[in-house]
């Protein structure tokens, strides 16, 4: 193909689909390339109700998806409301003190990381700040940046990490948050499996060709993930400017993958719905990875393994992600509920060459990181946006639609 519209926006994820929205709603032609044969990105609902990736909708209160989500008649739920919280320490269930005194050591660390990033010192790794000592520290320090950032504290910014910190309510969607992406997705101009292999943006407009052809436009809102930039995933001509390329690369990618595995009958005890365990760190080098019984009472129990322990598995492949996931299981529930689950669903992000990891997180040092890539070039010929470009939510589907936005309104201006 080769066309000529106002507007490119290069993939049909959060973020493109916001900016194609602001674009449309405005009357202006634009074209929104994905390389993949499906539109919503890391926001992805299967066929069978699993979210691949994005599953809450963070903060919902000051979420602006939380808004379609009502208008279009999603159920949701509050999970933090709903769901048992459930620890797993010195081979036992905990008991009702003991998971109080694991919400307080929660409590503790984020007091203690608030005042470390407000106390004026430079920049440094959030796990220099992180408090230590306490019987829960180091497990608290390991949910926070591995099993829900998608990467140890080690490698984060302090800045960043506390300023990305999200608060409630947490809801979720019975049909998907990927539904609700998609359903935001309708009536828009989206060609599939038409990846950019190059993009020009030396004259007074942008090209961007691959296997589908060449589209010519006025400008070009860049959405892929840093994971498929920092790979050179596209040709830039010229190349981008270095402040650019160093913002990208200090905002790589974590990764969070899931399974989602069948659960027969009387494989558990009577956990409620939406019920979260996590297991107490056992020795130095233990990283446990964390579960979610019954999403909304289905025979599922989800499991959720993140950071370096990911990439590995990743590496390995799906089979080693299974048996990892079912070892842990054998670790609470014994060997034999472990063989009872089914064969599971399993996410990997980390794989997919279109994304290359779950969400970005910034290097200690590379809080201003975020704000340099959200810059517009070429006067505003050329704009980055996507989850990595947002300050305050980023590596969430809010900050990737808030993003998106804000690069249209800045396009159009």
């Amino acid at each position: 193909m080769s066309i000529q519209p106002n507007y490119l926006v290069v993939g049909a994820g959060v973020a493109g689909i916001a900016a194609a929205r602001a674009l449309q709603a405005r009357g202006l032609p634009c074209v929104v390339l994905e390389a993949k044969d499906r539109i919503g990105g890391r926001a992805y609902t299967d066929a069978t109700g699993f979210d691949h990736g994005a599953s809450w909708l963070h903060q919902a209160n000051d979420n602006p998806l939380t808004v379609f989500a009502e208008a279009f008649g999603f159920e949701t739920v509050d999970h933090d409301k709903l769901r048992q919280r459930l620890l797993f320490t010195e081979g036992r269930f905990g008991t009702t003190a003991e998971r109080q005194a694991f919400a307080a050591a929660e409590d503790h660390f984020w007091r203690v990381i608030e005042a470390a990033a407000a106390d004026g010192a430079p920049d440094r790794p959030a796990s220099d700040a992180a408090p230590g000592g306490g019987r829960f520290d180091a497990l608290v320090a390991h949910c926070e940046g591995a099993q829900i950032c998608a990467a140890e504290l080690s490698r984060m910014s302090l800045h960043d990490f506390a300023a990305t910190a999200l608060d409630g309510p947490n809801l979720l969607l019975r049909r998907g948050l990927g539904t609700l992406v998609s359903t935001l997705a309708e009536g828009l101009p989206i060609r599939l499996n038409a990846p950019v292999a190059q993009l020009d943006w030396s004259g007074n407009h942008v090209e961007a060709s691959g296997a589908f052809g060449r589209v010519r436009a006025r400008a070009a809102i860049i959405t892929v993930s840093t994971g498929v930039l920092a790979q050179g995933g596209i040709t830039f001509t010229p190349d981008l400017p270095a402040e650019k390329q160093a913002a990208i690369k200090a905002l790589p990618l974590g990764l969070l993958n899931k399974l989602a595995f069948p659960m027969p009958p009387g494989v558990l005890p009577e956990f409620g719905p939406l019920a979260s365990l996590r297991r107490d760190i056992a020795a130095a080098g233990d990283r446990p990875i964390s579960w979610i019984a019954r999403p909304f009472g289905a025979p599922m129990m989800l499991a959720f393994i993140g950071g370096s322990l990911a990439w590995k598995l990743s590496r390995a492949g799906k089979q080693a992600t299974e048996a990892h996931a079912r070892a842990e299981f054998a670790r609470i529930f014994g060997a034999e509920a472990a063989v009872a689950l089914g064969p599971p669903i399993i996410s990997d992000w980390g794989g997919d060459p279109h994304f290359l990891g779950s969400y970005s997180h910034a290097k200690p040092g590379g809080q201003a990181a975020r704000r340099v890539l959200a810059e517009p070039l070429a006067d505003g010929r050329l704009i980055f946006a996507g989850e990595a470009c947002h300050a305050r939510f980023a590596g969430t589907v809010a900050g990737a639609w808030l993003s998106g936005d804000a690069a249209a309104q800045l396009i159009m201006s």
